[in-house]
């Protein structure tokens, strides 16, 4: 092993090295295909050598040596694990480190408490809006989402449950209630409808560019062969096409559907799709990326998104009042979240109360997440299309701009939530749901 030695790029000769040659615990092959050890993490820092001898001498920095430097730092992050080394994405760790010692700090004194419990929405917002800025995927919100579920139910067991309030039944109740939800998101994480391309060189997205194979997919993606319609388009479209990421009518006129081309997955896409510049795949019925759980939501995981927001919001609600009526005796919900005298004179009630409020913080975002979702079903526009509408001011505004109607696919309150619960049956979907 040799880390400071040239950078190759890993081609069949290592591949077939390294199968003869297994890896151990502590061994892994880096972003250039070279083996590499994780005790060998602090060799071939040049980029950092350098970086810190131009900051020491007040010299400017090369452009992209910062960058190079994350980069490094990213690959050799790993844990030792069978058959190799594997690699930790870092965004997972602030939120478990930083959680912890923001809450037990903002324990120590109600000031401390008001600043924090202030200061974490807005640097969370922050980093939301950094990285969505970016268009990169992040496991953040996830690692921060799944991490103060686990944490908050730690501690209500530890500091809550031993006051001797809260009953066998009512722990049984929230437990269940946390894992109906984690089997909820884990539907959520699922498919949420990716189109497979017709044309690509992607074996894993594709399934061949044959005749049959593309009749196959069309019929997968929610599209039909319509008279030859569809080989004639995508002809023409990639052939004459020098953009990418833009969706294109390709045809119209009398008895003739209008098809949109996405020329970045290569594919015809029909209504209501659309493409996630996150995951950079189209998604059928594309409503949103969201980056509590890290992936698009469109017409295979709408529901169970739904169904995981609902059952959230009255598990944290019954796990708060359960919480303030251990704390603040006597009083009802409303009136100890803002006065319960004598909290803060014991650490461990104090380290509840301010869990309890972050807690409270959480409920109230994802709360208004979930309004915002019934809203849109009840007019059945998705969140995609409500921003393009309110982009091209093309919808209605109602109540504040809670609500914006499109009007395009409204079918009257009762017939789209119809609409919204049979999303999976395509029969159903046809009948209310042309492709335009």
């Amino acid at each position: 092993m040799n880390p400071g030695g040239p950078k190759t790029s890993r081609g069949p000769a290592a591949a077939a090295a390294a199968e003869e040659d297994p890896l151990c615990c502590c061994e892994y092959l880096d972003r250039h295909g070279q083996r590499s050890h994780l005790a060998a993490c602090c060799c071939d820092c040049d980029d950092l050598d350098a970086c810190g001898e131009r900051w020491l001498t007040c010299k400017s920095l090369p452009p992209g040596i910062l960058e190079r430097i994350a980069d490094t730092f990213k690959d050799r992050f790993r844990l030792p694990w069978l058959r190799g080394a594997v690699k930790i994405d870092i965004s997972l760790l602030p939120p478990i480190i930083l959680l912890p010692v923001f809450l037990h700090v903002a324990a120590l004194h109600f000031l401390l408490a008001l600043v924090i419990l202030i200061s974490l929405p807005v640097m969370v917002l922050w980093y939301y809006y950094l990285t969505h800025r970016r268009k990169g995927q992040t496991l953040f919100f996830l690692s921060l989402g799944l991490f103060s579920l686990g944490y908050m139910y730690y501690l209500f067991l530890k500091e809550v449950v031993p006051w001797g309030q809260v009953g066998h039944s009512q722990v049984i109740l929230l437990t269940c209630g946390l894992i109906l939800m984690f089997v909820s998101l884990s539907q959520a994480k699922r498919d949420p409808g990716y189109l497979l391309c017709q044309m690509s060189n992607d074996k894993a997205l594709c399934q061949g560019s044959s005749s049959s194979n593309n009749d196959n997919i069309l019929s997968r993606n929610g599209l039909g062969n319509s008279n030859g319609h569809y080989g004639e388009a995508v002809s023409s479209v990639a052939m004459n096409s020098n953009t990418e990421g833009f969706p294109r009518t390709l045809a119209n006129g009398p008895g003739r559907v209008t098809e949109d081309w996405c020329t970045k997955c290569q594919l015809v896409r029909p209504a209501r799709a659309g493409h996630c510049r996150i995951c950079d795949r189209c998604v059928k019925r594309l409503d949103h990326h969201c980056v509590w759980i890290n992936t698009c939501i469109g017409e295979e995981n709408h529901q169970a998104f739904i169904l995981t927001l609902t059952l959230f919001l009255i598990t944290s609600v019954y796990g708060i009042s359960l919480t303030l009526d251990t704390l603040c005796k006597g009083k009802s919900t409303i009136k100890a979240l803002f006065y319960c005298p004598g909290v803060y004179g014991d650490y461990s009630s104090a380290l509840s109360f301010t869990c309890m409020w972050y807690c409270v913080i959480v409920t109230s975002g994802m709360g208004y997440i979930l309004l915002i979702q019934l809203f849109n079903i009840s007019y059945n526009v998705t969140e995609r299309e409500a921003r393009i509408a309110l982009r091209e001011n093309t919808g209605r505004k109602l109540l504040w701009g809670l609500i914006v109607d499109t009007g395009q696919y409204n079918r009257g309150f009762l017939h789209n939530w119809v609409h919204f619960l049979t999303l999976h049956s395509t029969a159903l979907q046809r009948s209310s749901e042309d492709i335009v």
